[in-house]
């Protein structure tokens, strides 16, 4: 392996150990870490548009493991940066899994193992676009979910029943995280928001 390479490689690793990361990946089971590092490659393969950590946090949580979602996400960023760096670097699972070995020693056995069959099945088949990467600046679009609903009353208004739309919006953000974001609308702010999707898909169909 070239000196840029172990360079690369070495700070990959020193973002993994940092932070406690060892011990945190000790608690999660290996199938869940599997489906961790599984998710990683194919968002990095570009067949997913994120990682689902709050989702895969909840299972965790309910198999009866304490970790909670913002040390799983520091997990799948780093994981996503040790793979995105080995492919950078065209590194065989052999030279991925012997670095592990001497670089981050806490690292667990079912972790390395894990590693080694995800790199060795599908690791091969990143295609790192760094321009593409660096232009990745916004996030992506995964999902949108709404309801219609009525407010009773409040503070001030003993008898309001005006209604009101929430909207939930489930984006990838530029690191690959999945989340979920919501926000209500007047009716007045819904029909203003439908005109300007009316408007956006007249412009499409013009392209």
């Amino acid at each position: 392996m070239a000196a840029g390479s172990a360079g690369a490689l070495a700070r990959a690793l020193g973002a993994l150990d940092g932070g406690g990361a060892p011990e945190k990946i000790r608690l999660i089971p290996q199938d869940f870490f599997a489906e961790l590092c599984e998710q990683i490659i194919q968002h990095l393969n570009h067949k997913i548009p994120g990682i689902n950590t709050a989702e895969l946090c909840q299972r965790i949580q309910t198999s009866g493991v304490d970790i909670n979602i913002g040390d799983l996400a520091k997990i799948a960023n780093t994981l996503s940066y040790l793979f995105s760096t080995a492919a950078r670097n065209n590194l065989s699972t052999e030279e991925l899994v012997t670095t592990l070995g001497s670089g981050v020693s806490t690292l667990p056995k079912h972790a390395v193992q894990v590693i080694r069959h995800v790199w060795n099945e599908q690791g091969k088949a990143i295609a790192v676009s760094e321009d593409a990467r660096d232009m990745a600046t916004v996030g992506q679009f995964v999902d949108m979910k709404w309801k219609l609903g009525v407010a009773m009353s409040s503070d001030t208004c003993r008898s309001l029943k005006y209604p009101y739309v929430t909207v939930t919006l489930t984006v990838a953000d530029p690191s690959g995280q999945i989340t979920d974001k919501s926000f209500e609308m007047t009716i007045p702010q819904f029909k203003n928001f439908f005109r300007q999707f009316k408007e956006m898909a007249s412009v499409l169909e013009t392209v």
